[in-house]
């Protein structure tokens, strides 16, 4: 490959290289081809290394490359479309949901889950972890955070510990009643614990989607929901984000 010098634009020199390298991934670049090393790019492009790892980044929050342990920078396949719209309307663990229950325990939630709950910054809740898998591979891990009064009729011995619980946990919620859900997305970064789930190194870029369910006048859970940003375009209805 010859070298290639970026002239001088009034956009942001890494935002133009962005551009560069997106034309070269669809004329040069197989999908799951490794891109060479971060020297020889930044030498073809005539660029400071600061300046590729910012054109790098960017492609990886668009879904064009992916950063795999142990392999390196890959051209990344088109994302996969992922619904979390609420056409179902139904609890977590109802028919026909696509998530799979791998461990649950009682933890204080963060300060923003326990402000949607209304409880106590150090009250404990039901915590139910689960993935969702597509194709074979996982696209999301989700904390769901259900308080106590929200099933009162789960005893301890229905629910040991581990995916006993969880399960327990998800059969109880759905003696309620639901009344509407609320969903938000925003984007994140991958903590240590998702980012495991997911495969991804932490600090990876995730859409993050939070969804309160509402009974009995209130709020009886919250579902926080972290979506592999390199892989998944979420569907709405039919409407297409990220």
């Amino acid at each position: 490959m010859g070298t290639t010098q970026l002239e001088s634009v009034p956009e942001p020199k890494y935002w133009h290289l962005k551009t560069v390298l997106s034309d070269a991934l669809d004329s040069e670049f197989a999908v799951g081809e490794i891109l060479p090393n971060e020297r020889d790019l930044a030498a073809r492009f005539g660029v400071a290394r600061a300046t590729l790892r910012q054109a790098l980044e960017q492609l990886e929050l668009e879904g064009r490359l992916q950063r795999r342990r142990g392999v390196g920078t890959t051209v990344a396949p088109p994302r996969m479309g992922v619904a979390v719209g609420d056409a179902g309307h139904a609890w977590p663990g109802a028919a026909p949901d696509s998530w799979q229950a791998v461990d649950g325990a009682e933890a204080a939630p963060p300060a923003a889950v326990a402000r949607l709950l209304g409880t106590g910054a150090e009250e404990a809740v039901h915590t139910v972890r689960r993935i969702r898998r597509t194709h074979g591979q996982t696209v999301a891990a989700e904390l769901l955070y259900v308080p106590a009064a929200s099933v009162p009729g789960l005893a301890a011995i229905d629910a040991p510990g581990g995916a006993a619980r969880a399960r327990a946990v998800l059969r109880e919620l759905q003696r309620l009643q639901l009344e509407g859900q609320e969903r938000s997305v925003e984007l994140g970064s991958a903590r240590a614990d998702d980012a495991k789930q997911l495969d991804r190194l932490p600090g990876s870029p995730v859409l993050v989607v939070t969804t309160r369910y509402s009974a009995g006048g209130g709020t009886a859970a919250v579902a926080v929901a972290t979506y592999r940003a390199d892989t998944c375009r979420l569907t709405f209805g039919g409407l297409l984000a990220g």
